[in-house]
């Protein structure tokens, strides 16, 4: 099963259409993942268009979106549990309040809000963010995720200096 990962798209103020080089990836998706900080239902509206679309909301978004997602969610997909959340608040890394959402450690626990691609495993969980297609910030490239569930789980980034 191939999952694309998503956060932090922040459209339409960080882009008004998602960059080509993720439309390729979304197109052979069997499931599509966004971890908050979409800001509108528009960008849902873009994704459903790939494929199933998964998600939380996250701190900047507006009540549509906070009233279509939840705050945190796990789900289950090829055997794996997936745990996601934004993973913004007060105190601790980003890394360790997403970890810390969860009482129940889930295989995988994908989070955003930093805009930094990380990918480790902490206490045999595996922390995925896919930092941001569109809003890179100081970051020297735009990136998403890749999730693939079989007998091996496997986890990349798609990083990429222009997202038009």
């Amino acid at each position: 099963m191939k999952i694309i990962v998503v956060s932090d798209t922040h459209m339409p103020n960080r882009g008004k259409e998602l960059p080509p080089v993720l439309i390729k990836e979304l197109k052979k998706a069997d499931m599509i993942i966004h971890a908050g900080d979409w800001n509108n239902l528009e960008v849902y509206e873009m994704l459903k268009e790939y494929g199933r679309v998964e998600g939380v909301y996250g701190n900047t978004d507006e009540q549509e979106i906070r009233d279509a997602f939840p705050g945190k969610k796990v789900l289950q997909a090829e055997g794996y549990t997936i745990g996601i959340v934004h993973g913004d608040g007060n105190g601790k890394t980003t890394e360790k309040r997403a970890f810390g959402a969860f009482e129940e450690k889930p295989d995988v626990i994908i989070f955003g809000h930093s805009h930094i691609p990380y990918v480790r495993f902490d206490h045999r969980v595996l922390l995925f963010n896919p930092g941001s297609a569109t809003d890179k910030r100081k970051q020297p490239y735009y990136s998403f995720g890749i999730l693939e569930l079989g007998d091996d789980l496997r986890a990349q980034h798609i990083l990429y200096k222009n997202k038009e």
